[in-house]
């Protein structure tokens, strides 16, 4: 299965402007740039994208090992804090909040297994730190 999302950039770093759009359209051609990436804006940025896809795998991720460890989840609410380094221009962390409620049978100790679990093993964990492939073509 592959999943795509493209990425359009016109100008310099700082007056630029920037498209991103996903296979699904959910993103369709919104825009990006400097202001909403270091500053405030109207548009998305990477980081919060990712943030985004992580606390979404991650709730899912919960929610799949509680259903296998036999209880029935109910409310589960997620924050992911990306935290960016801007002085390395990199991500330092991401912090994930997890709040859940009305999970029949559940007590704190096998929740906080289960919630470390998910966190150690949702798809987006892992992607982090995976080998990165790129085919740059130039047609200047």
């Amino acid at each position: 299965m592959k999943r795509t999302a493209k990425a359009h950039w016109n100008g310099t770093l700082k007056d630029g402007q920037g498209k991103i759009s996903t296979q699904s359209t959910v993103l369709n051609n919104t825009q990006f740039s400097f202001k909403t990436r270091f500053d405030e804006g109207v548009g998305t940025n990477p980081e919060e994208l990712i943030a985004a896809a992580h606390a979404g795998c991650f709730t899912m991720a919960v929610g799949a090992a509680l259903t296998q460890a036999g209880f029935t989840p109910g409310d589960l609410d997620t924050e992911a804090i990306l935290d960016l380094d801007m002085a390395t221009l990199s991500i330092t962390g991401i912090h994930l909040e997890l709040k859940a409620s009305a999970i029949e049978g559940v007590d704190n100790a096998k929740f906080q297994e289960v919630a470390l679990g998910a966190k150690a093993n949702c798809i987006i964990s892992k992607a982090l730190s995976v080998p990165i492939t790129l085919n740059a073509t130039y047609a200047g």
